[in-house]
């Protein structure tokens, strides 16, 4: 057996406090540039035109889905990959790595196929303006055909994070992201003798710096995560571990995918209204994200904690662990509340708005920025019932905050008026927040009351 194995993992032995912020502020730093970049690849977007920028926030459910996909099956990688270190098991824990880039590279083989006879399809189901189904188009078969690079980058970073090696995950997105926002004003408006590219420069920015991401991460496993093999030499798909895997994975990719439905079907609500009104949901998007993205960072550092822990016995760690990131994430969505009901008119003046922009987005934003207040304890917990092998738990709060409630609502609310529809968002977000707290009783009891210390 690999020696590192015996000499048990920080996991099992660093102080909690420690021990999540280790673990979760360089994929919190890291995940921050993530936002960043989205804020500006959609600034220089804006740039471009309103339909533009339209094109890109109505093109998000797609790529949402991308990372739906990449991320929930990062997630039950990254669980039954701890578990397994946690249980000493060497070899499954190998087995979940090397089966984890198998399933991404099969998800990028299918969108690049969905890309290519879906895009245009796509678009047309949402608006008759031609710019914005052509520019959309472009964007969308861009980001599709050449998926791999997010698929691959997802994977390999999520391996870093389920051994602890959370600065270097970090370094490889920080990169690259940062390689994007370089790029995005180079390709998009033509700089340096180079071809003006416009909406197509914005996809190709966002795919080259998956790639170079995906290159880097890959390269650091080989070299610096000694705690599993990647050696693909003789590799069969196990379908035991993928079943395992997907067991936790699925309920994570259903739920990020039900985003995605809800943004679609939000987007068409919207329409009706107009397309600016749909531009300011993309806008939200954006700078939310920049909210939501560190909370996300934080779940990512408590994954591992809580899953070794799960599988070594501990559950006085599992608690602390818990309760340490509902409170941060609380406090990091009070700012983020805050910073959008004090400054909408400065957020929305950074994508260029107009005055028809403003009069829709400043009561938006500040509508919307209400379900922050119920959204970072709901985040956290839900994570935890992936972790803890409870991922049914986790679907049915998402499918009951977007699509049973939130949808229907926005809906209904959308026949009052266009700020009306909005309140749509912190209802169902305080009532997802009360579903959360009924099951983490129910897993409480289940999984964790009767583990002896």
């Amino acid at each position: 057996m690999d020696q590192t194995v015996t000499k048990e993992n920080k996991m099992g032995t660093m102080p909690i406090n420690a021990l999540l912020l280790n673990m979760a502020i360089p994929i919190m730093i890291s995940m921050m540039v993530q936002a960043l970049y989205n804020i500006v690849d959609s600034l220089f977007v804006s740039r471009i035109s309103e339909n533009a920028l339209t094109a890109v926030s109505l093109a998000f459910p797609i790529q949402n889905l991308m990372i739906a996909i990449a991320t929930g099956t990062g997630v039950g990688i990254n669980a039954l990959l701890s578990r397994s270190l946690g249980e000493n098991n060497q070899k499954e824990a190998n087995e979940a790595a090397k089966n984890g880039i198998f399933l991404s590279f099969l998800s990028s083989i299918a969108f690049l196929f969905l890309g290519l006879l879906g895009s245009n399809y796509f678009f047309h189901t949402q608006t008759d303006i031609a710019e914005i189904i052509n520019d959309g188009t472009v964007y969308l078969e861009i980001c599709t055909v050449f998926s791999f690079g997010l698929f691959g980058a997802i994977t390999f970073e999520r391996l870093l994070q389920a051994t602890g090696r959370t600065l270097y995950s970090m370094f490889t997105q920080i990169v690259g992201a940062v390689i994007n926002i370089i790029l995005d004003p180079i390709l998009i408006f033509g700089l340096f003798g180079l071809p003006k590219l416009g909406i197509a420069g914005a996809a190709l920015a966002t795919i080259i710096g998956q790639i170079i991401g995906c290159i880097l991460s890959a390269i650091i496993n080989v070299k610096k995560n000694k705690e599993i093999s990647l050696d693909m030499k003789g590799f069969r798909p196990n379908l035991k571990t993928i079943k395992r895997i997907y067991s936790v994975g699925i309920p994570s990719i259903i739920m990020a995918s039900i985003s995605s439905i809800m943004t679609f079907g939000i987007n068409n609500i919207l329409m009706f209204f107009s397309s600016t009104a749909t531009a300011v949901f993309g806008i939200y998007f954006k700078l939310q994200s920049f909210i939501f993205m560190p909370v996300f960072g934080l779940n990512n550092g408590m994954i591992p904690i809580i899953a070794y822990n799960y599988g070594a016995k501990r559950r006085k760690r599992i608690t602390h662990t818990i309760k340490l990131s509902a409170v941060y994430a609380t406090i990091i969505m009070i700012i983020g509340f805050f910073i959008f009901q004090t400054f909408p008119d400065r957020l929305l003046m950074m994508f260029k708005a107009s005055e028809h922009m403003f009069s829709i987005g400043i009561p938006a934003l500040r509508i919307i920025s209400v379900s922050f207040i119920f959204a970072g304890t709901s985040i956290i917990l839900s994570t935890v019932f992936q972790a803890l092998d409870k991922g049914i738990f986790s679907l049915i709060i998402s499918l009951v905050r977007q699509l049973i409630i939130l949808l229907p609502l926005a809906y209904a609310l959308s026949n009052i008026s266009l700020d009306a529809l909005w309140l749509a968002f912190p209802i169902s977000d305080f009532l997802a927040l009360l579903l959360s707290f009924f099951f983490l009783y129910q897993v409480y009891h289940q999984k964790l009351k009767n583990i002896p210390e």
